[in-house]
């Protein structure tokens, strides 16, 4: 029997999203030899439009790209703007509101994912990545280590590609990250379904708040409303599986009759027409289940992006989760291949760091769905689901405390009711204002533990990345490494 032709590299990485061109540039940067498989060829389209300051002044900047992304004319954010929780009026999440982001960097982009994803992807291939469009991994091969991938290419013909490491970076539906070991835990709250399609003409935010995100709760969930450009509007309700049966019959008129139960959403699309033909023509669904894998890595192989973990959307955490992991991972590799670092403590800080991240972003998304009011809506079945004498507040906490994402945070279900609890409540009154009730009726949300938590590694990415070899990383865990002046690679502290 003929043996698949193999080739040989320093790494494969399985995708090529935002997560897998990260990895595979910061690698292949260092003069390793990479090859990328992705199974779609680009331009393609993807959901997850909206971007934090940190993939921006931080990780487009450590990757060289943040000069094309710029150029690219993407719809400049300052922020996300809510109609969540007891306020009456609209109130704003600012990035400025963090001393560490205030200034030239407090911003971000809303990026049409076809356009952005094809800088990353083009940025890899410029500094050495093979890339391969068109070949969908197949399998992990090697017993105690994986050793090589198995993938078809665009002609039907099965190959092997052997590596000293796998990088899973295909998605929620990666056909590899069992191989990595444990399974996908689940929420059991937020087990939630997107609808969504594009819209031309809607209204937009006044004033300097004209980019950003509008998130508006209803009933049955909350409505996203994102501007694309001046006239396009990606627009997007996540409710919650038990409507499921609402959106099976017909995406596009489920889509309108939620649009149609958010009364700003509606008048904000009165005069607007949804799109109906070309890439943007499809009312598209998605189950946006928030999970985490027991394990990201084994020997021979790391998952990055949706194949380790997803977090509901509503803080727009996906492209950056993706990216960090990204950053992290090709760290870890990079200590690894020039011998500095051996494995498992390359990859114990990899793993630290991305449950670490994904953990804040949980608990504020914990947090802040304690804050919605309508009674009427799944949320406040917390109660009746855990069947317990507590608040409705401590019920929903209690519930959504159950995610096994390996942080001591999550796990002990005391602590984190008094967390999240905290956490919401110090919400809530910032969103009330304390009596500063901001500009045109918006009210700003100050500073608050939860808040800085969310955006702590961010800024300490965009630091690093403006000051390059002029800045001191300091360990995130006090038994844990830090990262090398120029961000490549781990070392450990007080070292070289």
């Amino acid at each position: 029997m003929t043996q698949p032709p193999t080739e040989d590299y320093d790494i494969v990485v399985a995708g090529g999203g935002p997560a897998g061109s990260t990895a595979a540039a910061l690698v292949a940067s260092q003069g390793h030899r990479v090859l990328l498989l992705e199974k779609e060829n680009f331009p393609r389209y993807q959901i997850g439009e909206s971007l934090l300051p940190s993939t921006i002044h931080g990780i487009c900047e450590l990757l060289g790209v943040a000069g094309e992304v710029k150029r690219a004319g993407f719809t400049v954010k300052h922020g996300g703007t809510f109609k969540w929780g007891a306020s009456p009026d609209p109130w704003n999440f600012n990035f400025a509101v963090s001393r560490r982001l205030a200034g030239p960097t407090s911003y971000a982009y809303q990026v049409e994912r076809m356009k952005f994803d094809q800088i990353l992807l083009d940025n890899a291939r410029r500094v050495g990545v093979e890339v391969r469009e068109g070949c969908t991994v197949t399998g992990v091969i090697g017993d105690e280590r994986a050793s090589a991938a198995r993938y078809v290419d665009p002609d039907g013909v099965e190959r092997h590609a052997s590596a000293r490491f796998v990088v899973d970076a295909s998605g929620n539906r990666s056909r590899i990250h069992k191989r990595a070991g444990g399974e996908r835990r689940y929420s059991e709250l937020f087990r939630n379904l997107a609808v969504f399609g594009y819209f031309e003409n809607g209204k937009r935010l006044p004033g300097p708040d004209s980019g950003n995100v509008f998130s508006v709760a209803f009933s049955d969930g909350w409505i996203w409303y994102i501007p694309l450009s001046p006239t396009l509007t990606s627009v997007g309700a996540v409710v919650h599986h038990k409507s499921a049966h609402l959106i099976q019959g017909d995406p596009a008129e489920a889509l309108r009759k939620f649009i149609g139960k958010c009364p700003i959403i509606a008048d904000f699309l009165a005069d607007a027409r949804r799109v109906t033909e070309g890439i943007y023509g499809e009312v598209r669904t998605r189950k946006d289940y928030s999970y985490c894998k027991d394990k990201f890595w084994e020997p021979g192989i790391v998952l990055v992006g949706d194949a380790a973990c997803f977090v509901d959307p509503v803080f727009s955490s996906g492209v950056h989760l993706a990216t960090y992991s990204g950053l992290l991972a090709a760290r870890s590799i990079n200590s690894v291949l020039a011998g500095i670092i051996d494995e498992p403590t390359a990859f114990r800080e990899f793993d630290r760091r991305y449950r670490n991240e994904y953990a804040i972003f949980y608990e504020f998304l914990a947090a802040f769905y304690g804050m919605h009011v309508d009674r009427e809506s799944y949320y406040w079945a917390a109660k009746k689901i855990t069947n317990c004498e507590l608040s409705e507040l401590e019920a929903f906490v209690e519930l959504v405390s159950g995610i096994a994402s390996g942080e001591s945070a999550l796990t002990k279900p005391g602590d984190v009711l008094d967390q999240v609890a905290s956490s919401t409540r110090a919400l809530g009154d910032a969103v009330r204002g304390n009596g500063d009730t901001g500009r045109a009726g918006f009210v700003p949300v100050h500073r608050i533990p939860i808040v800085e938590r969310v955006r702590s590694e961010g800024a300490n990415i965009q630091l690093h990345a403006m000051l390059g070899d002029a800045s001191e990383d300091a360990p995130l865990f006090a038994d844990g490494l830090c990262s090398s002046r120029d961000g490549m690679r781990w070392k450990v502290p007080g070292g070289r």
